[in-house]
């Protein structure tokens, strides 16, 4: 999949936007994501933390989540742009990892950004080579 520099500021610009929603009273770390889906529409997200730290959601699974929402289909989401204030393009974490591998589009791309020139980028058999699929529940 190739990505083109409009494309990619305009999912930055939402993944920008909804980072200034986060709730993140305990981390203080704010993140935003957008993610693009073959239809052309583009969702967002934002971490949303809790005091009971396993209830957290991410800003990548929130913004899947608001995608399957809306209607779109598994496997139909093809490009998602991970933002996090500051002079650092951070990695998902492995639980988005593995929500992204399973809802977004096999030729997928992930990027993250930052306040700098940094951008990260990974396609799902580099963010996570060896997944856990539906397929490994049939024994």
């Amino acid at each position: 999949m190739t990505i083109d520099q409009e494309t990619f500021e305009r999912l930055k610009q939402g993944a920008v936007r909804a980072a200034s929603h986060s709730h993140s009273p305990y981390s203080r770390f704010r993140v935003g994501a957008a993610v693009l889906a073959e239809s052309g529409a583009v969702y967002t997200g934002c971490n949303v933390e809790n005091a009971s730290f396993g209830l957290t959601q991410c800003a990548e699974r929130a913004a899947l989540t608001a995608a399957i929402s809306a209607g779109e289909s598994p496997g139909s989401l093809v490009l998602l742009v991970l933002y996090v204030p500051g002079d650092t393009a951070h990695p998902p974490c492995g639980a988005c990892r593995q929500v992204m591998r399973e809802l977004m589009a096999a030729d997928s791309r992930v990027l993250s950004c930052c306040d700098t020139e940094e951008v990260r980028k990974w396609s799902a058999a580099d963010y996570l080579p060896d997944p856990f699929t539906p397929e490994s529940l049939v024994g």
